[in-house]
């Protein structure tokens, strides 16, 4: 099994959508891939609530079965549309990918 977690700091605004509004388009953006790609097992997208600097706006986690999966589903067009668009409102990202 493969753990996929990735996370972002948004901007405040962007294009017109308030930070809010761009959370809001990310997490929508992102659930919808779980019905449109197959080779996810689990995808959660959760919004952080923890007013600190440290803190990020915006995690994913996700699972697949095997590394060749997650290879998919990274070059998958739906994912590339999404990461596109998040690309052009983030402000950071991490992310780790690990087996167990």
């Amino acid at each position: 099994m493969i753990k996929h977690i990735v996370m972002w700091k948004l901007k405040d605004s962007h294009n017109g959508e308030s930070k809010s509004e761009i959370i809001d388009h990310v997490k929508n953006m992102l659930e919808e891939l779980n019905s449109k790609i197959s080779e996810i097992v689990e995808l959660e997208v959760g919004i952080n609530f923890n007013p600190s600097d440290a803190a990020y706006d915006v995690v994913l986690y996700s699972t697949f079965n095997s590394g060749e999966d997650l290879d998919i589903y990274q070059k998958h067009p739906d994912h590339l549309n999404v990461a596109g668009y998040i690309s052009e409102v983030r402000t950071e990202r991490t992310v780790v990918d690990y087996e167990c």
